[in-house]
């Protein structure tokens, strides 16, 4: 690995106390690889052999059943995933491919089970990150059950607003097709969601949102802290 590389890794909230020695065994046991776009990296029900960390590019979690798919979370640069698999010494719950082309470190889970037991702010740095996943979850199914298709939509936008520092111009980071699954509606449902809100003040041109009264569009989601916040 670059030393920039692992440095952002050892920045990582999960890695950034753990005694250094541990790390540099557990990292010296890790693999950097580079990936195309749409190479699927895990399949659901296989073995959770490594823990993986984006490094670069952005990976799509998705699952089927039935002859459908949805896509369950995007993960971007620095961030891992499938810690509870690792942890857990189950099978993977959702596959994984890289949306474009992406680094992944692949830390094998063997070595993060032993940091694990050999750490003791590396386990509490673990027990935090999972109970913020599982924060997430609950999250998510309270924005799907609790909100109607256009609502849900709002307050993604809104999200992405604020992370984006306000501004009332703004690009889609991903194709409304991923968009669409991940807030648990068909395209077409997306498309008729983005007609609704032009009567709150939003313009969708391509890729281009345009919120044009941030405070109209509030009024209208109603976001709340104990959905919408990730810090809750």
């Amino acid at each position: 690995m670059r030393p920039q590389d692992c440095e952002s890794v050892r920045a990582l909230s999960l890695f950034q106390d753990m005694d250094a020695a541990v790390f540099e065994r557990l990292i010296s046991a890790a693999y950097l690889q580079r990936f195309p776009a749409q190479i699927e990296l895990i399949t659901e029900g296989e073995s959770a052999d490594f823990l993986y960390i984006v490094v670069a590019g952005c990976v799509e979690l998705f699952s089927t059943a039935n002859g459908r798919e949805t896509t369950m979370a995007l993960v971007r640069p620095v961030s891992t995933f499938i810690l509870a698999a690792t942890i857990k010494d189950a099978p993977y719950l959702m596959s994984g491919r890289t949306l474009e082309a992406s680094q992944i470190l692949l830390v094998p889970s063997d070595d993060v089970r032993r940091a694990f037991a050999e750490d003791d702010k590396f386990a509490r740095a673990i027990v935090t990150e999972l109970a913020s996943c599982y924060r997430a979850v609950v999250k998510s199914m309270k924005n799907l059950k609790l909100r109607t298709s256009v609502e849900r939509v709002a307050n993604y936008l809104l999200r992405m607003q604020s992370r984006a520092g306000g501004t009332h111009v703004m690009e889609l980071q991903i194709g409304k097709r991923h968009l669409a699954s991940m807030l648990g509606m068909t395209p077409e449902n997306l498309s008729r969601a983005f007609g609704a809100l032009q009567a709150h003040g939003v313009t969708v041109d391509g890729r281009q949102i345009t919120i044009e009264d941030t405070e109209r569009l509030i009024r209208y989601a109603k976001p709340s802290p104990l959905i919408d916040d990730p810090s809750c």
